[in-house]
């Protein structure tokens, strides 16, 4: 009994830690919104037709589906048309998804925003009339912008029920679904004073064929979805949506929802000129990106670990931020051919360099061993036709012993200077032997030559 009443108390204590860690996610899906948050959520799909808004509140209901579905067509891009839905109906999936599948960037836009979408499903299995009178209003303000008008994709109708104005959109071309885009800081707002409105500030891409969805019996053809305004519901299959028959049981529920930050949407306090800091509306791009890794708990949406890095050009006149000649193991860097190189400076510590050759002075070998410094005059031997006891005399290529340079004076091998340039000190390396003729002939003003043995 001891053993027993302690697993039970230690189970216990587990579940109302777990609870604690997410009841701050919990509170924030659960509690009721303001008609303020409600008009932030559905302001990105508030002007889209009845018919594709009722599939998408519904959708909305369960978010781990939204999730799944995406990553089912990530998966299979070659399925189009009545194969398509056929398949998705095979998968089990609700009958809002085995619609959407036709619309495959508007389930991506939701995936990519799964946490709006998650609230929005959540308020409207909640309350439905919140959810239609949010749309309504919205549609309201942008058509005292001048925003929302019927053009050659839509259709809108000012319907009156109650006392009050209704707003109804749909496709101009009954075939084909064009879906809106637009930017929410800028359709509701109230143009100000002297400010010239826009015929529209709608755009539509390419068109969304309804071959699929028309010529279907199923319940979830094109034409049993839509809104009853007048009774604030939303309906499917001609009735209104009271939940699925049979519901999607998703294999692996590893979504959680998330707060929503509150002043990173547009509309923020109710204040539609309000513009949230790098704000980007949401936009319909291509089909769901293939061959992606699927979305998973460690690969959320907006996380794609198999995207390439960007690759924009460089800007012209602008160097490379790539480090040129980058070293190998067991290699030094090779500097640039076009860097200019300065003569070595001759130091103690440092080994005897190799001189550049100029007119008049062939270069010299390099030494066999680092030259002394210049103030350690090498001694004159007594005889200079003789070796001398610790190193040999070096002969010149004519026979002549190698003269020796004089204290306090310039080298014999040091070439005229050139007019405004200053000539380095430098000396001789050791065991070099000058041509005679760079003695005999050349005359270098108070230069002493040695005397001939």
């Amino acid at each position: 009994m001891k053993h027993s009443s302690s697993f039970t108390a230690a189970l216990l204590a587990v579940v109302l830690v777990t609870l604690q860690a997410f009841e701050p996610v919990l509170t924030a899906q659960s509690a009721a919104l303001t008609p303020q948050q409600l008009d932030q959520l559905l302001s990105p799909i508030a002007l889209y037709p009845d018919s594709l808004l009722s599939q998408i509140v519904t959708a909305s209901t369960n978010p781990q589906e939204i999730l799944d579905v995406d990553n089912w067509l990530a998966g299979n891009p070659s399925l189009t048309g009545t194969a398509l839905t056929d398949a998705a109906q095979q998968q089990g999936f609700d009958p809002a998804f085995i619609a959407l599948v036709n619309f495959p960037q508007v389930l991506d836009m939701m995936a990519q925003h799964i946490d709006d979408y998650a609230a929005i499903g959540s308020a409207f299995a909640a309350d439905q009339a919140a959810v239609t009178d949010s749309v309504q209003r919205l549609r309201a303000q942008a058509y005292a912008a001048g925003s929302l008008r019927s053009n050659q994709q839509q259709t809108v109708t000012l319907q009156q029920a109650g006392g009050q104005t209704i707003y109804v959109i749909q496709p101009a071309n009954p075939q084909v679904v064009y879906v809106p885009q637009y930017d929410p800081t800028l359709v509701y707002a109230a143009p100000g004073a002297g400010s010239v409105v826009a015929a529209s500030l709608l755009s539509f891409g390419a068109g969304f064929g309804l071959a699929a969805l028309l010529t279907s019996n199923q319940p979830w053809g094109w034409g049993g979805w839509g809104w009853n305004w007048g009774a604030r519901r939303a309906y499917y299959n001609n009735a209104y949506w009271g939940g699925w028959a049979r519901p999607y049981r998703p294999p692996n529920v590893w979504y959680r929802p998330r707060p929503i930050a509150w002043n990173a949407r547009p509309g923020y306090g109710g204040n539609w000129h309000y513009r949230p800091p790098a704000y980007r509306p949401p936009t319909l791009g291509s089909r769901p990106e293939y061959g992606r890794p699927p979305y998973s708990s460690t690969n959320p949406p907006g996380s794609r670990p198999g995207r390439p890095q960007s690759t924009t050009p460089p800007v012209a006149g602008r160097p490379s931020q790539t480090a040129p000649n980058p070293p190998t193991a067991g290699t030094r860097p090779v500097p640039p051919t076009n860097r200019m190189t300065t003569p070595a400076i001759w130091k103690p510590s440092s080994p005897a360099a190799t001189q550049p050759t100029r007119p008049g002075n062939p270069a010299a070998p390099a030494a066999p061993k680092p030259a002394t410094p210049p103030s350690a005059r090498p001694s004159r031997p007594a005889n200079p036709g003789q070796p001398g006891p610790s190193r040999p005399t070096q002969a010149t290529p004519s026979g002549q012993p190698r003269p020796q340079p004089q204290p306090n004076r310039a080298p014999q091998a040091k070439p005229a200077p050139q007019p405004g340039r200053s000539a380095p000190q430098t000396r001789p390396a050791p065991g070099a032997a000058p041509k005679p003729s760079a003695f005999r002939n050349s005359q270098v003003p108070g230069l002493k030559p040695a005397p001939t043995i």
